[in-house]
């Protein structure tokens, strides 16, 4: 079972053998299982993947993303049918109804207040506003609670803090860990037979995972709290995005979360939520769907 990231920042040389990732640096050679990568987050210019690991990886589940001139995300590759009922799991999310979508875009949406709430309640702030619009979330948001509870949350976890600021290195952050958790959530969606590009509430035509956007609302919180962390509790808003933060923010989908009473990966709930979803969509009911929530302290 996958269970690990690599995060390649240096130059280097990717080969498969045996069953193994074989990495080749100037100080030397090092063999990874394949079977226990769940993702491969090339940042550098200055790496070669052979076609053989590419296939191998596809093949085994791995997601491999790409960053740009920046070092950010900015592509990923994912495996091409490799659920055995990628026909009839397809079906079902075609046949789904507006009130089950509308429905499963409420518990993602309650989900994700309730777990910013859990965010500020971490550190000491007060949450209640935000537990409290949780509950007010109707079947489709109508009234764009989400939205409402987004500036109330921003403004309370950090200070002097505008979210479209490119500047500020905390964006930088955020949007790091984000791709990272999207790309985790989406190799979780294709595993479990789903199309990324079918949303329940996304649904853009020119976004080939809109699933993905509408499932890593619950995980985004996640992000933040990692974020919060690594920016000095919040502090930190000038400089460049260092080599040690990516690294940081690499491992996001290993941090702990809460699905029902059981402690787990971020990466396995994100397998957990898609499976769920599936038998969601199996039943016409949002009620089995598992999200994650925040280990608590």
């Amino acid at each position: 079972m996958a269970w690990r990231g690599l995060h390649l920042s240096r130059p280097a040389r990717l080969a498969l053998a045996d069953g193994q990732i074989i990495i080749t640096q100037e100080e030397g050679e090092t063999r990874l299982a394949l079977e226990d990568l769940a993702w491969l987050i090339v940042d550098t210019p200055q790496a070669t993947l052979t076609t053989a690991l590419l296939s191998a990886c596809s093949a085994a589940g791995v997601a491999i993303i790409i960053t740009d001139s920046r070092h950010m995300p900015n592509g990923m590759l994912l495996p091409f049918h490799t659920h055995y009922r990628q026909a009839a799991v397809a079906g079902l999310q075609f046949a789904a109804g507006e009130g089950l979508c509308a429905r499963l875009w409420q518990s993602l949406v309650r989900t994700k207040i309730a777990n910013q709430a859990a965010v500020l309640e971490s550190h000491g702030a007060d949450a209640a506003a935000l537990y409290a619009m949780a509950k007010r979330v109707k079947p489709a948001d109508p009234e764009n609670v989400e939205a409402r509870a987004a500036r109330h949350y921003w403004s309370t976890l950090f200070s002097d803090f505008v979210r479209e600021n490119e500047s500020d290195a905390r964006n930088a952050m955020l949007n790091y860990g984000y791709a990272v958790m999207r790309g985790a959530v989406a190799r979780a969606l294709v595993a479990a037979g789903l199309l990324p590009a079918l949303g329940v509430h996304h649904a853009s035509q020119l976004n080939s995972f809109n699933l993905a956007d509408d499932v890593i609302e619950p995980f985004r919180p996640l992000v933040d709290l990692a974020v919060w962390r690594l920016a000095d509790e919040g502090k930190r808003c000038c400089g460049p995005l260092t080599l040690a933060d990516r690294r940081s923010l690499a491992g996001i989908p290993l941090m702990p979360a809460l699905v029902g009473s059981e402690t787990v990966t971020a990466l396995v709930a994100t397998e957990m939520a898609a499976a769920s979803l599936v038998r969601a969509f199996e039943t016409k009911t949002a009620r089995v769907l598992l999200l994650p929530t925040l280990v608590p302290g």
